[in-house]
Parts: C-alpha cells; sequence; structure tokens
C-alpha cells in the first residue's frame, strides 16, 4: 500500500457511532481480497461525503484534473452521450484514494476496464444484477421470501446467483455472465425474470415500473441493468448511522440475517469466521440464454418492452413512457 494514503485518520465520518476515516480505510483493508474479487478492475462511481455521513454529499464520475500520475482510469458514458474518465478500482490504492476524498462506498459499471470486449462494444455488461427492491408497507421478511421465488427460478434455468444486501432495505442478486452480451440482452433478461416472479407471485412481487401500480410489493428494478447503469457494489459502506455494509451472503442464510446487522464493526468478525459467499462467482460464468428465450417468449405473446428511466431516449419497443393514471387524464 502506497504511504500517505489516508490524511486526516481521525476525521469522524459517522458521527452516532463515532467511526472514523480511519476505520473506514481498515474496512476495506481487511475486506481487501473480497472486495477485489467483486469490483477490482471495474470503473466505479464515487459519493462523496466531504463533512461526513449526516452532511452533504455529490456524485463524481470525472477523476479530478490533480489526481496522481498512477492512478488508473477508463472513459465512461452516459445516457446522453456524454464522456468522462472515470476512476478504474484496479487494486486496494485505487480504493483509498477514493476514501480519502470522502468516498464511503462505490457504486460500479457492470463489465472491466481492460475486457477487450467491452472495447469493442461500450454496451457490453458481464454481471446481471437483479434488485429486489421493498415497496411501501414491505419490509426485509417480504424481500425474503421474494429471494427464494428468485432462487428457485434461477435454479429451474440452471443459473447460479449470488445474493448480497444492499446495505439498505432491499437485496441484490449477481449473475457473473459469460462474454458476449450487451447491456440491451442484459436488461432484457432482467425484464423477462421480472415478469416470470410477477406471475408466479403476483401477491408478493411486481415488475410495474409505475409506483401507483405496484401496491404493497416487492419491485424487480429490471432498469438497474439499463447501459451505462452502476449499481451500490459489494462491501461499500452506506452513508447510514450505522456504517452499513452492502455484504455477500449464501443462500442459506437469507432467513437468518438482516441488512442492518452488517456494519464496518461488525464485519471484521464475520470475515474471520465465514469469509467471502463469492468465493466462486467468477469461476463459472453464465448463460444469458434461458433468460433470454423467456424473453422472446413473452415478446412472441404480445408483450412490449418494460418502460426505460426517463433519462434514456425513446427505445424500439417501448410502450408510452407516461404513467397509467396521467395517461387516463390525458
Amino acid at each position: 500500500m502506497r504511504s500517505g494514503l489516508i490524511s486526516h485518520p481521525d476525521k469522524v465520518l459517522f458521527a452516532e457511532r463515532g467511526e472514523t476515516k480511519g476505520d473506514l480505510a481498515e474496512h476495506y483493508l481487511r475486506a481487501q481480497d473480497p472486495l477485489m474479487r467483486a469490483m477490482g478492475g471495474r470503473p466505479v462511481l464515487l459519493q462523496r461525503f466531504p463533512e461526513g455521513a449526516g452532511g452533504p454529499s455529490f456524485f463524481q464520475k470525472r477523476v479530478p484534473r490533480n489526481a496522481p500520475d498512477w492512478l488508473q482510469t477508463t472513459t465512461v458514458t452516459t445516457p446522453n452521450g456524454t464522456t468522462s474518465q472515470a476512476l478504474v478500482a484496479a487494486d486496494l490504492d485505487h480504493v483509498l484514494w477514493a476514501v480519502n476524498l470522502g468516498c464511503l462506498g462505490f457504486h460500479v459499471w457492470p463489465y472491466l476496464a481492460g475486457d477487450p470486449d467491452h472495447t469493442g462494444n461500450p454496451d457490453h455488461a458481464d454481471e446481471l444484477r437483479i434488485d429486489l427492491d421493498p415497496g411501501p408497507g414491505t419490509d426485509f421478511t417480504h424481500i425474503r421470501q421474494a429471494a427464494r421465488e428468485l432462487r428457485l427460478l434461477l435454479d429451474e434455468l440452471g443459473l447460479a446467483g449470488y445474493p448480497k444486501t444492499t446495505g439498505n432495505r432491499g437485496l441484490h442478486v449477481y449473475v457473473r455472465l459469460q462474454p458476449g452480451w450487451d447491456s440491451y440482452q442484459v436488461r432484457a433478461a432482467a425484464v423477462a425474470a421480472a415478469r416470470e416472479l410477477e406471475r408466479r407471485r403476483p401477491d408478493l412481487i411486481t415488475a410495474a415500473w409505475w409506483k401507483e401500480e405496484r401496491g404493497e410489493r416487492v419491485f424487480v428494478d429490471y432498469n438497474q441493468n439499463a447501459p451505462h447503469k452502476t449499481v451500490f457494489g459489494a462491501w461499500s459502506v452506506r452513508a447510514r448511522p450505522g456504517a452499513q455494509v452492502s455484504t455477500p451472503i449464501g443462500w442459506d442464510e437469507i432467513d437468518d440475517v438482516h441488512p442492518d446487522q452488517f456494519t464496518i464493526a461488525s464485519l471484521a468478525a464475520r470475515l474471520e469466521t465465514i469469509g467471502d459467499p463469492w468465493l466462486g462467482i467468477a469461476d463459472e460464468p453464465q448463460s444469458l440464454e434461458p433468460l433470454l428465450a423467456m424473453s422472446a417468449k413473452d415478446r412472441a405473446a404480445g408483450l412490449l418492452d418494460a418502460p426505460w428511466p426517463p433519462v434514456y431516449p425513446k427505445q424500439p419497443g417501448e410502450p408510452p413512457r407516461v404513467a397509467p393514471s396521467r395517461a387516463r387524464k390525458t
């Protein structure tokens, strides 16, 4: 590790518990190996909290001009085509450099910066990220139930999923992919998964993009897989009073854990005893074909594409991008 990366290590970042910048750096040091397995070599978006977790924050995609020469960057693109030089999580030094700027956790792009497939195809992605998002009137009990349904679906399709807490109220399940698919196909796979889960458990799960249609159900946020989207990374620390960490877990743990229990203070013991539940995530990259076959079946049955976020251009086969209640009034 390069010396002098962390200045003012005694600066308090989490006022409620007194944890400091030094404590945050120690967390990433302890989690170094699993952290690099999860996001090493990937571009990251920084959310900086100059005054600590309770203060204002801002997202920083561009690496500052006065960044050190050794820092690795790569070109990333926004939905409107704007490009930026983003930080690559090349090693722990790059992580600690960002921590020193007041970055608590990292929002990660779904590809490796040095991936030759990505170089040839800017929309390439090597991860499907299924986001189970609790709606109003739901809690982690409902997330557990939705996760069990998702695991059953993945098992039926022969796909290996790796769950993690989000550090907040939801759950993410990652599927590491074989090379060759672009992010439009990955999103289509996520839409297919969301719709199938809703068909199986309409009382519990929804694929409805418009909040007015979701009710008290778990939303499968397929648009987390839209091109150029980032997702809060594994082992990253949230700006919450408890300094909660987005923590990889085993499927057999889901019924027994709660996301609030995983903090920078508590994870030291977990890393010692349990280690990394995602240890084998890269050993056998998965195929998207089973989910893309489901997507093709839905489209053949007359289903349109699911709505996209407003920052994206209108997409082929997308329904009118207007909330149903507003459409009725119009």
